[in-house]
């Protein structure tokens, strides 16, 4: 079953409460599909099963509370929490993923929790890696905060009205015609990628020559 089918079976306050506990667990820092449940609620708002002001704020707060949650474990726990985390979710937590986290960090402080909120990976890490390098926790906090509710209200607002546009469109067209725009959209993404992978290769091809008239020149 579809994960927006499956959010339509349960009553309204059950969808609120699940969209602020796994957006909470994902901010935490334990690898969740908080962008799933909240980009399906959203849509289930946009039929009219959920109201889509509550659900932006549930997903707000649970973005909020689980990443400062996150921040005091990784402050108490230090870096041998990140080792920990690796052993336990190698996938999420591996060396190299915690090198690039760390690295977007220390370069970009506030604006790396901001931002961060809105990639998949630096939503994970954001909380407990903020922790672990001592950020100001009023830096912290603020960047959290604007972050959360820009990417909670603003993902909530737009699949809802893109939810609504859409939905009078899909009525018309059968599922014929779905299928045919899916295949020619997959079509030119094929054609896309060859022609640049050739061109890839007809780069490849003419560096040696190029380097080859270098030498000769000199």
């Amino acid at each position: 079953m579809h994960v927006q089918e499956w959010l339509g079976t349960i009553p309204p306050v059950s969808v609120y409460l699940l969209v602020g506990l796994v957006i909470g667990l994902e901010s935490l820092g334990i690898p969740l599909p908080g962008e799933i449940i909240l980009v399906s609620s959203a849509l289930l708002a946009s039929q009219g099963h959920v109201d889509p002001w509550v659900v932006g704020v549930c997903a707000s707060a649970g973005a909020i509370v689980g990443d400062s949650i996150g921040y005091a474990i990784g402050r108490r726990g230090g870096r041998p929490l990140l080792d920990r985390l690796g052993r336990r979710f190698p996938k999420h937590f591996s060396a190299a993923h915690i090198a690039t986290a760390e690295a977007s960090f220390t370069r970009w402080g506030m604006w790396a929790v901001f931002f961060g909120r809105f990639v998949a990976l630096l939503r994970i890490f954001a909380g407990p890696l903020s922790g672990v390098l001592k950020m100001p926790y009023w830096k912290f906090l603020t960047a959290n905060v604007l972050g959360g509710i820009v990417w909670a209200g603003g993902t909530t607002a737009v699949i809802y009205y893109v939810g609504i546009v859409a939905e009078p469109w899909l009525k018309r067209f059968s599922w014929l015609g779905l299928v045919a725009a899916v295949l020619i959209g997959l079509g030119s993404f094929l054609v896309v990628r060859r022609r640049a992978a050739a061109a890839a290769k007809a780069h490849e091809a003419a560096a040696p020559e190029a380097d080859a008239v270098a030498a000769t020149a000199d």
